[in-house]
């Protein structure tokens, strides 16, 4: 927004630009009234829409147009330019657009457009291959988004959305960020609100655990004894956080963080702790950390590593992490375990004892896996999957922290726990429980938020033989690549978004259809 007026930045595309003052292939943000717009030029093609991503608001003009779509700098979100509809998670809602009008050698921006919303059921000969109806186990980001993209294809048959959790799917990443730090309102957690499962006829059904699931009979069965038939049967039972058998330790001082509830009980014990001990210099340990010593809490880390995440970041970037964390107050215990929590106190392997008001353990999570493994499905360190992310048993797929699946990009198998790959899964899922086809090469992405350090790191890296290094990652303006072979696998960077959305674009040129 300008300082001076309410109205966003940029020219007043209503009033016209000339057509040579934007680049094929370029993008300029302007306004409608008070609307913020972008308008994008490709060839001798132009689309206007809304400048913010539906996510979190990101500047798209700052992102990175790739063909006829645009991305978020911020979270990877991917737009379509001439519909608007958000084809690619973390977004779901779509841009606003609006008419473009040439006249001569001007372009002016003309009335907004009818918004995209979900598509009408197609003709019976395609909706007679569709499944009588589609069950999905697992509230998280895989088991949503694939509830959300059956509807919006046009789905119109019975969606049942079964989740263990006790409330709605949330924005899980916000659980350890801004919302344990108490920057982000409650209002903001929930991925959408109970009208929207209402109006899209999904069958969110809270506290239900489903106990069993008879491929042959295509049902599931629940822990309240009731048995749900499917024609599709969707996976995403997520991953369950490592607990510690600590059976002296004071529970009501020990937490562990996976769900909303979890977050609001560490946010209560916070309010009269003074020292707080994070167990597991992980991302989700190390993101406590950091929203704790938010709230104002003395924050001790204990990790089994001489660096904190350097076996996903690498020495450089892992180093930077850590000198962020002690220039704010935390107190590193690298190269030591927790070999006891008495009461409050937990003694360390090097024989010290730390006393805590508030202890979240972070030690990892595994997939949980054991629905799919008593059903007589193939394993491999997750769900297996193939390319299309259906299972070994006809008609279930699998998507999210279970699914083990062909990385075409590093040419391994891979299972990765992040939040906005397991949304794509699930939309991948989703399309292909409809008869897509759709193979599942979409580059891995996540990030991760430290003070005012943002991460983000594109692609997959499980191993490397070599690591190149720009800018400063101290003044959190650099970028790490993870190479093997001379091949890069991983692109890690602090502030370089349009980097970042660039090696994600180059990754997919390799990764793309044969």
């Amino acid at each position: 927004m300008s300082a001076d007026a309410k109205t966003p930045a940029g020219p007043d595309l209503a009033a016209g630009i000339a057509f040579d003052d934007i680049a094929d292939g370029a993008m300029l943000q302007g306004h409608v009234g008070d609307d913020a717009v972008l308008l994008a030029r490709r060839g001798e093609e132009l689309f206007a829409v809304g400048a913010l991503c539906t996510h979190y608001h990101g500047p798209l003009a700052d992102g990175l147009m790739v063909g006829d779509t645009v991305r978020c700098p911020w979270h990877h979100a991917c737009f379509s330019l001439r519909t608007g509809e958000a084809v690619r998670a973390p977004a779901f809602d779509p841009l606003p657009r609006w008419r473009v009008q040439r006249q001569g050698d001007k372009v002016f921006v003309r009335d907004k457009q009818p918004p995209s919303g979900p598509k009408p059921a197609p003709a019976d000969s395609v909706r007679a291959g569709w499944p009588a109806s589609v069950v999905i186990v697992g509230g998280g980001a895989a088991g949503f988004a694939a509830a959300e993209m059956l509807r919006r294809d046009g789905y119109d048959r019975p969606v049942t959305l079964l989740s263990a959790d006790d409330a709605p799917p949330c924005d899980r990443p916000n659980l350890s960020k801004d919302y344990l730090a108490g920057t982000a309102k409650e209002s903001w957690i929930p991925l959408k609100s109970p009208k929207f499962y209402e109006k899209r006829a999904i069958d969110l059904r809270l506290g239900a655990r489903v106990t069993s699931i008879d491929p042959r009979k295509r049902r599931v069965t629940l822990a309240d004894g009731k048995a749900l038939d499917y024609g599709a049967l969707l996976l995403a039972t997520g991953a369950d956080p490592v607990r510690l058998d600590q059976p002296a330790a004071d529970p009501a001082a020990v937490h562990y963080l996976r769900t909303l509830a979890d977050s609001k009980a560490i946010i209560a014990a916070a309010e009269t702790a003074k020292r707080a001990l994070v167990i597991g210099a992980s991302f989700i340990g190390l993101e406590v950390a950091a929203s704790l010593r938010a709230r104002k809490l003395d924050v001790h880390v204990v990790g089994p590593e001489a660096r904190p995440l350097e076996r996903v970041m690498g020495p450089e970037l892992a180093d930077a992490v850590r000198r962020l964390h002690e220039k704010n107050g935390v107190v590193f215990h690298l190269g030591e375990t927790v070999t006891k929590i008495e009461g409050r106190t937990a003694r360390l392997s090097g024989g010290a004892s730390l006393a805590a008001d508030l202890i979240v353990i972070g030690v990892g999570v595994r997939p949980a896996t054991a629905l799919a493994e008593a059903a007589g499905l193939a394993t491999d360190k997750g769900v297996a999957v193939d390319e299309y992310l259906q299972t070994s048993a006809p008609g279930i797929y699998a998507a999210g922290d279970i699914a083990r699946w062909p990385d075409p990009h590093s040419g391994e198998r891979i299972r990765v726990e992040h939040w906005v790959v397991a949304e794509r899964q699930g939309q991948t899922a989703a399309r292909n429980i409809l008869g897509a086809r759709q193979r599942h090469d979409a580059v891995p992405f996540f990030w991760s938020q430290h003070y005012d350090m943002a991460i983000s790191y594109v692609g997959h890296a499980a191993r490397w033989d070599a690591t190149k290094v720009e800018g400063s990652l101290a003044d959190n303006d650099g970028q790490v690549t993870f190479l093997r072979s001379g091949k890069p696998l991983a692109v890690a960077t602090i502030f370089r978004d349009r980097a970042s959305l660039a090696a994600e674009a180059e990754m997919e040129k390799r990764t793309g259809p044969k």
